[in-house]
Protein backbone atom coordinates (compact mmCIF):
# COMPACT_ATOMS: atom_id res chain seq x y z
CA UNK A 1 0.00 0.00 0.00
CA UNK A 2 1.38 3.51 -1.32
CA UNK A 3 1.63 6.30 1.88
CA UNK A 4 -0.38 8.59 0.06
CA UNK A 5 -3.27 5.83 0.32
CA UNK A 6 -2.72 4.80 3.31
CA UNK A 7 -2.84 7.73 5.10
CA UNK A 8 -6.14 8.25 3.12
CA UNK A 9 -7.59 5.42 4.62
CA UNK A 10 -6.35 6.48 8.05
CA UNK A 11 -7.97 10.26 7.32
CA UNK A 12 -10.59 8.06 6.44
CA UNK A 13 -10.76 6.29 9.50
CA UNK A 14 -10.00 8.72 11.74
CA UNK A 15 -13.23 11.16 10.45
CA UNK A 16 -15.83 7.79 10.82
CA UNK A 17 -14.50 7.53 14.31
CA UNK A 18 -15.23 11.87 15.23
CA UNK A 19 -18.40 10.93 13.59
CA UNK A 20 -19.30 8.27 15.71
CA UNK A 21 -18.17 9.50 18.64
CA UNK A 22 -20.00 12.93 17.72
CA UNK A 23 -23.37 10.99 18.00
CA UNK A 24 -25.16 12.00 20.91
CA UNK A 25 -25.75 9.27 24.31
CA UNK A 26 -29.78 8.07 23.55
CA UNK A 27 -32.03 10.19 25.25
CA UNK A 28 -33.53 8.63 28.73
CA UNK A 29 -37.37 7.87 28.87
CA UNK A 30 -38.62 11.16 30.87
CA UNK A 31 -40.51 10.86 33.13
CA UNK A 32 -38.69 7.43 34.81
CA UNK A 33 -41.48 4.83 35.02
CA UNK A 34 -42.81 4.67 38.49
CA UNK A 35 -40.19 7.49 39.82
CA UNK A 36 -40.31 11.21 40.61
CA UNK A 37 -38.22 12.57 38.09
CA UNK A 38 -36.66 16.06 37.47
CA UNK A 39 -35.39 16.45 33.75
CA UNK A 40 -33.06 19.78 32.89
CA UNK A 41 -33.24 20.47 29.24
CA UNK A 42 -30.18 22.77 28.26
CA UNK A 43 -26.89 22.18 26.64
CA UNK A 44 -23.27 22.27 27.36
CA UNK A 45 -22.36 24.94 25.86
CA UNK A 46 -24.95 27.37 27.40
CA UNK A 47 -23.49 29.30 30.16
CA UNK A 48 -26.46 29.07 32.68
CA UNK A 49 -26.59 25.43 31.62
CA UNK A 50 -23.01 25.24 33.08
CA UNK A 51 -24.19 26.35 35.96
CA UNK A 52 -26.60 24.10 36.49
CA UNK A 53 -24.37 21.14 36.32
CA UNK A 54 -23.24 21.23 39.69
CA UNK A 55 -26.65 21.90 40.96
CA UNK A 56 -27.61 18.55 38.85
CA UNK A 57 -24.74 16.94 40.61
CA UNK A 58 -25.35 17.39 43.97
CA UNK A 59 -29.40 16.70 43.74
CA UNK A 60 -28.08 13.56 41.74
CA UNK A 61 -26.04 12.55 44.61
CA UNK A 62 -28.96 13.44 47.53
CA UNK A 63 -31.51 11.79 46.01
CA UNK A 64 -29.77 8.99 44.40
CA UNK A 65 -32.29 5.66 44.19
CA UNK A 66 -35.41 7.81 44.99
CA UNK A 67 -35.45 10.00 42.34
CA UNK A 68 -34.49 10.70 38.77
CA UNK A 69 -32.34 13.15 38.04
CA UNK A 70 -32.30 13.46 34.04
CA UNK A 71 -29.85 15.91 31.82
CA UNK A 72 -30.74 16.42 27.95
CA UNK A 73 -28.69 18.40 25.72
CA UNK A 74 -31.53 19.91 23.03
CA UNK A 75 -28.45 21.17 20.65
CA UNK A 76 -27.38 17.39 20.43
CA UNK A 77 -31.15 16.00 20.46
CA UNK A 78 -32.49 19.18 18.46
CA UNK A 79 -36.06 17.09 18.31
CA UNK A 80 -36.19 17.47 22.24
CA UNK A 81 -37.24 21.17 22.76
CA UNK A 82 -40.54 20.78 20.39
CA UNK A 83 -41.12 17.38 22.84
CA UNK A 84 -41.31 19.57 25.70
CA UNK A 85 -42.59 22.58 24.70
CA UNK A 86 -39.45 24.44 25.42
CA UNK A 87 -38.95 27.99 25.21
CA UNK A 88 -35.72 29.00 26.44
CA UNK A 89 -32.93 26.44 28.62
CA UNK A 90 -32.64 25.62 30.60
CA UNK A 91 -35.81 24.54 31.72
CA UNK A 92 -36.16 22.22 34.35
CA UNK A 93 -39.67 20.21 34.43
CA UNK A 94 -40.81 17.71 37.62
CA UNK A 95 -42.34 14.50 37.24
CA UNK A 96 -44.96 12.67 40.26
CA UNK A 97 -44.62 9.40 40.89
CA UNK A 98 -47.20 8.69 38.26
CA UNK A 99 -45.44 10.53 35.22
CA UNK A 100 -47.74 13.65 35.63
CA UNK A 101 -45.74 17.03 35.24
CA UNK A 102 -46.09 18.89 38.16
CA UNK A 103 -44.06 22.03 37.89
CA UNK A 104 -41.73 23.89 35.65
CA UNK A 105 -38.66 26.12 35.73
CA UNK A 106 -37.15 28.08 33.00
CA UNK A 107 -33.79 29.72 33.75
CA UNK A 108 -30.96 28.94 36.51
CA UNK A 109 -32.60 27.42 39.64
CA UNK A 110 -30.56 26.75 42.44
CA UNK A 111 -30.29 23.22 45.10
CA UNK A 112 -32.66 24.75 47.58
CA UNK A 113 -35.68 24.85 45.43
CA UNK A 114 -35.03 21.94 43.22
CA UNK A 115 -34.72 19.86 47.04
CA UNK A 116 -37.90 21.24 47.95
CA UNK A 117 -39.95 20.06 45.35
CA UNK A 118 -38.06 17.00 44.95
CA UNK A 119 -39.03 16.46 48.53
CA UNK A 120 -42.57 17.53 48.61
CA UNK A 121 -43.26 14.95 45.53
CA UNK A 122 -41.74 12.15 47.03
CA UNK A 123 -43.56 12.53 50.59
CA UNK A 124 -46.85 12.41 48.45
Amino acid sequence: MSRRLAGLVCGFLLLAAAAFAADPAPVPVVPAPGKVTLVDLGAKACVPCKMMQPVLAAIEARYADRAAIIFIDVWEHRDEPQKFGLRVIPTQIFYDKTGKEVSRHEGFLDEKPIADTLDRLLAE
